[in-house]
């Protein structure tokens, strides 16, 4: 039986006609596994970079305004402002702020606090504006749909039962004095 085996194989790999649709079709596949990681790569790390963008303005807006406290929307739309390219910006964003100790950085949860727009609305976990000279730490927290999630990178992503992976973005400034 294996004597057999290996004789078809011999013969199978001697004979050189017939076409490359074998190859294609391997060569096709992981040309295209490639392509479609390249691209879902590319677009999590501009919408990286676009939320980093807009919480380090909204952070330089909240550090340098005198006199004015920042509620939790105007920090939100500032963000989604900023952040131009985020799909569904306003309902998928969480953000929080908490003053920290300089000496024990204790005080913000570990797990950042996201929602998409699937979920129910529940109130904002902390966000609190600090005074001068505070150090605060600002945290947010961006759910989307990935753009190919049955591709290798879309299916390795933490996704939540409705399908929305999340990006967070935490930045830490001091309030300037008034």
């Amino acid at each position: 039986m294996i004597s057999r085996l290996i004789s078809f194989a011999k013969r199978f790999r001697k004979e050189e006609d017939g076409n490359a649709t074998v190859e294609f079709a391997v060569y096709f596949t992981i040309f295209f596994m490639i392509l479609a990681a390249g691209v879902e790569i590319a677009f999590i790390n501009l919408r990286h970079a676009m939320l980093e963008r807009g919480v380090d303005l909204a952070t330089r807006d909240i550090r340098l305004s005198t006199g004015h406290v920042p509620s939790y929307e105007e920090v939100r739309d500032k963000i989604c402002t900023e952040a131009t390219i985020l799909d569904v910006c306003g309902d998928n964003l969480r953000v929080e702020m908490v003053q920290v100790e300089p000496r024990d950085l204790s005080a913000a949860p570990v797990d950042a606090d996201c929602i998409n727009a699937q979920q129910d609305p529940r109130p904002v976990r902390n966000f609190v504006a600090g005074q001068d000279n505070d150090l605060m730490l600002i945290r947010a927290c961006l759910k989307y749909k990935p753009m190919m999630p049955t591709t290798s990178i879309g299916k390795e992503l933490n996704l939540d039962d409705e399908g929305y992976a999340q990006l967070v973005v935490t930045s830490a400034f001091v309030q300037e004095p008034r």
